[in-house]
């Protein structure tokens, strides 16, 4: 019998962190020494599409309740956006709907951010937890003066100690609904998402290894860009949404610490 943990082939590893990492404002438990060990078997880059923090303020956060993480070890959905946006069409005028890391995030890619919704050429939309009527209207105004639609994510809820709340998806429904969907999200399983974190991975994308709490996002996204997964039951997802939602990840654990020891609920009958 071979008894080689599967996990040690990887070079890499993109993680989750809400589901993952945390719940809300608490650690997972057995996920800080879980990373402590996935980064001991190589190099591991956060990937959320929490867009209310900036790089900094996500690691300034985690690192507080002990996880061993810097800026340069995250990408967040707000990040993603502001330099999707740099890149392809440099500075540009953003009315944005979201918290304060989506704005910070904007003006460190050069961005510069509007108060008059009518000068935008972009809606950037987030999760934003003071979003109202007044929200929804000011981005009316910048719609009906011509500014396009770029979502950080779509994700309907995210967990939290006490349950699920209403996510960015919510946000992004409200425009939505005025007949204004998004013209590009770049969350995931977006495969922006994905090619912006491979771009600062230093491992083939054969040797890289996706873990997540969500298969509609986290799973199905890495999958089309070709990378294998982990599919982890410490967040939003049952192991019965496997034959519901498909495809199926690689590999199915209970958490971040048994992947990383090779306690698996499911593996590939072949390796």
């Amino acid at each position: 019998m071979n008894n080689e943990n599967p996990i040690e082939r990887y070079a890499a590893f993109i993680v989750d962190i809400d589901g993952v990492l945390v719940r809300g404002s608490e650690p997972i438990p057995g996920a800080t020494e879980g990373l402590r060990r996935l980064k001991a078997i190589g190099e591991a880059l956060l990937l959320t599409n929490n867009s209310t923090r900036s790089r900094t303020e996500h690691a300034e956060r985690l690192a507080s309740l002990g996880f061993p993480v810097g800026p340069d070890e995250v990408v967040s959905s707000s990040y993603i956006a502001a330099h999707y946006l740099a890149r392809r069409f440099e500075a540009v005028s953003v009315w944005p709907i979201g918290e304060g890391g989506l704005t910070a995030e904007l003006k460190a890619a050069g961005h510069r951010i509007v108060t008059d919704p009518e000068e935008a050429e972009w809606i950037v939309v987030g999760m934003d937890r003071k979003f109202d009527y007044k929200a929804i209207a000011s981005a009316l105004r910048a719609l009906l003066a011509g500014a396009r639609v770029l979502a950080t994510n779509t994700d309907a809820t995210f967990p939290t100690p006490d349950g699920l709340l209403p996510g960015a998806g919510a946000m992004v429904g409200a425009l939505a609904g005025m007949g204004y969907p998004p013209e590009v999200v770049v969350g995931k399983p977006s495969k922006i998402a994905y090619e912006t974190a491979l771009e600062l991975v230093d491992a083939p994308k054969e040797r890289t290894l996706m873990i997540g709490d969500r298969l509609e996002t986290d799973i199905t996204g890495a999958r089309n860009v070709g990378l294998d997964t982990a599919y982890l039951l410490s967040g939003v997802g049952k192991l019965a949404d496997i034959e519901r939602i498909g495809p199926p990840p690689k590999w199915v654990a209970a958490g971040l610490a048994d992947l990383v020891a090779g306690r698996f609920v499911r593996r590939p009958e072949i390796d």
